[in-house]
C-alpha cells in the first residue's frame, strides 16, 4: 500500500504539475483575448504557482546533490517560503477565477498542487524525526 501511494505521490508531483504548469504557459502564450484585471491576476498566481514549483525541483536537486539532514534550518525556510509563495499563488488564482481566461483552471489547479506538495513535504519532515 505504502508504495502505491509513493508511486501516486511522484507521478502527481514530479509528472503531472509540471506538464500542467507546461501547458498552461504553452495556453496562455497562445491566447488571443485582450487582458484584463482578473485575467492578470490569475496570471499572477499561476506566475507564483511556477515560482513555487521552481523553489521545490532546485531546492529538491540541491537536498540530493549536497546531502541535508532532517529539521535543517535550510530545510525548514525554503518550506516556509514554499508554503507563502503557494498560498499567494492560490489567493491570486482563486480571485482571477471567475471571468473566463487561458488560465482562468490552470492557475488554480497549479495552485493547489504546489501547496499540497509543500504540506505533504513538510508533513513528512515532521514524521520522519523519529528517524533522524
Amino acid at each position: 500500500m505504502s508504495y502505491a501511494l509513493g508511486f501516486l505521490y511522484a507521478a502527481a508531483f514530479y509528472i503531472a504539475l509540471p506538464a500542467l504548469i507546461i501547458v498552461g504557459s504553452v495556453r496562455w502564450s497562445r491566447r488571443s483575448k485582450p487582458r484584463s484585471l482578473f485575467s492578470n491576476l490569475a496570471l499572477i498566481g499561476f506566475a507564483l504557482s511556477t515560482l513555487s514549483g521552481l523553489l521545490a525541483a532546485g531546492f529538491t536537486l540541491y537536498a540530493h546533490a549536497v546531502g541535508i539532514p532532517c529539521y535543517d534550518p535550510r530545510l525548514l525556510t525554503i518550506y516556509l517560503w514554499g508554503i507563502q509563495i503557494s498560498q499567494g499563488a492560490l489567493v491570486f488564482a482563486v480571485i482571477g477565477l471567475w471571468p473566463q481566461s487561458a488560465l482562468q483552471w490552470y492557475a488554480p489547479a497549479c495552485a493547489i498542487g504546489v501547496f499540497l506538495f509543500w504540506f505533504l513535504s513538510g508533513s513528512g519532515e515532521a514524521f520522519a524525526r523519529t528517524g533522524c
